[in-house]
């Protein structure tokens, strides 16, 4: 077999937390996943001291016991087929080369789509990998921060999938961005803005105003705020008048 069809471990940190290896779901317990998630997250492809990842996920242990717990946990974390998952030494530790990560995976296609305005087909198939949020169902402090930046990271790319197909008439791709990011972030003004404006674009004037009206109710209801000038401005001459001022 040649090395090109090498079977590398994958994390998944996007939605729910699973290490596969050639499509096996690998058990990995509680504490297990906690230091290969931190270590995907958080510290990447870097060599991070032992004691720094002792310390976050047992902080109520005294060091000793936090780090005798971190011996145990990397000894009974699974090796598919021999690889290890966390590599290292007696200070430091990271994940191993093979490793691949869904997070560093989206992060690059999200990275490649907002750096340029001619988005090719493959670019916007790409799209699946950024509808998941960063270990949504996890309670720690040291995710709340990272969560967020990839969060913005996404919607900002989604958005600029949906602005650039929009401009050159690609209307599905259009659609199917913006809407994603709506769903990710429903209170988002500038997504709400791109659906509309396409569906403005084909000429489908109802949905335009069902989009408006649906966001409308949504914002009064869990702010009670109003639609901002710039949206209202959008579907005003679908309203008759300037500004809906309802």
């Amino acid at each position: 077999m040649s090395g090109s069809s090498k079977v590398h471990p994958h994390v998944r940190v996007l939605g729910e937390f699973q290490v596969t290896c050639d499509e096996e779901v690998l058990a990995v317990s509680a504490a297990g996943q906690r230091v290969v998630g931190c270590l995907a997250v958080l510290h990447r492809q870097r060599p991070v001291r032992r004691a720094t990842i002792a310390d976050r996920l047992w902080p109520d242990a005294p060091p000793a016991r936090a780090a005798s717990n971190l011996r145990s946990v990397l000894w009974r974390l699974p090796r598919p087929r021999g690889r290890l998952l966390v590599k290292g030494g007696s200070a430091t530790i990271v994940l191993h080369d093979d490793v691949q990560v869904d997070l560093w995976e989206s992060e690059e296609v999200a990275a490649a789509i907002c750096a340029r305005d001619d988005l090719p087909g493959e670019e916007v198939a790409g799209l699946a990998s950024l509808e998941q949020d960063l270990l949504p169902d996890w309670d720690e402090d040291w995710l709340v921060m990272e969560r967020e930046a990839f969060r913005q990271l996404r919607l900002h790319a989604l958005e600029h999938v949906a602005a650039a197909s929009c401009d050159r008439g690609r209307f599905t791709d259009a659609l199917s961005a913006g809407l994603c990011a709506v769903r990710s972030e429903p209170l988002r003004e500038s997504a709400h803005r791109l659906v509309i404006a396409v569906h403005l674009a084909e000429g489908n004037f109802a949905e335009a105003l069902r989009q408006y009206d649906g966001y409308r109710r949504l914002l009064a209801h869990e702010l009670g705020l109003p639609p901002s000038p710039a949206i209202r401005r959008l579907v005003a001459p679908l309203l008759g008048r300037p500004l809906d001022l309802g």
